[in-house]
């Protein structure tokens, strides 16, 4: 506003702009130059407008379509390396009577999680006598059975001869380093140290039926457990088979380790450089361009 009452002064002052035309005309001098204006101007702005929205919905996209190349790239990477094992007729008649009897509303039975064997591992006798990991990763006892992912455990204890549990029954004491459940008036069933530190904060317990089932979260989440409280037996981390996780589920710092190792496989099985490599050509490339007067025409570069 300034501006303009700054040029309409100009204009009263120095040039007879108001009163040498008709009457009004110097109004319609006015409008006519700032309607053309303005009309360019709002073409001008919806032209960018569009333009910005155009390349935000392609830069959308793009991430879209790269976040989806990268998952299918991990899950087929951890295809790859995951093992197939068959069962055998008794494994899968076992599994389908389970499968009948979760159907049927039955209880599944408890299984008590078995030695490994000394054919396990011959060459090892660290892993001798240790059981073997359940479905889960974790470990199938005798009064209880967890599972376990890097990044939490779940628990659950049954009481069989409960008919109705209610929370009121439960002693359940969850703390960073220990873990005690049971119920009141009776032994518990676990009272000892926890295999590592937890969360406690992010931990739960509910009622399942006649078992309670406990979920926390791990500290250290870059390990698996071999045990669930010092006192139990150890399983064998060896045979635990994680299943495939999705690049988005990772931390920042692990995904952009994943990434990197997968653009080096994909460079490698086009015959093009790695990452490294490209690393070291782009240093070289700089050294080279820095140093003009050297002649490197009968160099051998691997």
């Amino acid at each position: 506003m300034t501006l303009l009452h700054t040029i309409a002064g100009f204009l009263a002052r120095k040039t007879d702009f108001f009163t040498g035309g008709d009457d009004g005309e110097w109004e319609k001098v006015l409008l006519k130059i700032f309607r053309s204006e303005g009309a360019n101007a709002i073409t001008i702005a919806k032209q960018k407008r569009k333009e910005k929205e155009e390349a935000e919905k392609k830069r959308q996209e793009a991430s879209k379509k790269k976040r989806q190349e990268e998952e299918e790239a991990a899950a087929a990477m951890a295809r790859q390396s995951a093992s197939i094992t068959e069962l055998t007729d008794e494994e899968a008649t076992k599994l389908q009577m389970e499968l009948d009897g979760k159907k049927k509303g039955v209880e599944e039975p408890v299984e008590v999680s078995k030695p490994l064997g000394d054919q396990a591992d011959e060459d090892d006798e660290a892993e001798k006598g240790k059981l073997k990991p359940n479905a889960g990763n974790g470990c199938d006892l005798e009064n209880y059975r967890w599972t376990q992912t890097l990044q939490e455990v779940e628990l659950r204890v049954p009481f069989k001869n409960i008919t109705n549990l209610k929370s009121r029954d439960v002693v359940c004491v969850i703390s960073k380093k220990a873990l005690k459940i049971g119920l009141k008036n009776q032994t518990p069933v676990i009272d000892g140290e926890l295999n590592a530190e937890i969360k406690t904060e992010d931990s739960l317990w509910t009622i399942d039926k006649n078992s309670v089932v406990i979920t926390f979260e791990k500290i250290n989440q870059m390990s698996w457990w071999d045990k669930l409280v010092k006192t139990d037996p150890p399983i064998s981390t060896r045979k635990i088979n994680p299943e495939p996780s999705k690049l988005s589920d990772l931390d920042g710092e692990t995904r952009s380790l994943v990434e990197k190792m997968m653009y080096d496989q994909r460079q490698k099985e086009m015959g093009l450089p790695t990452s490294e490599d490209q690393k070291k050509q782009d240093v070289l490339q700089k050294f080279m361009k820095e140093h003009p007067e050297m002649d490197f025409s009968k160099c051998k570069f691997n």
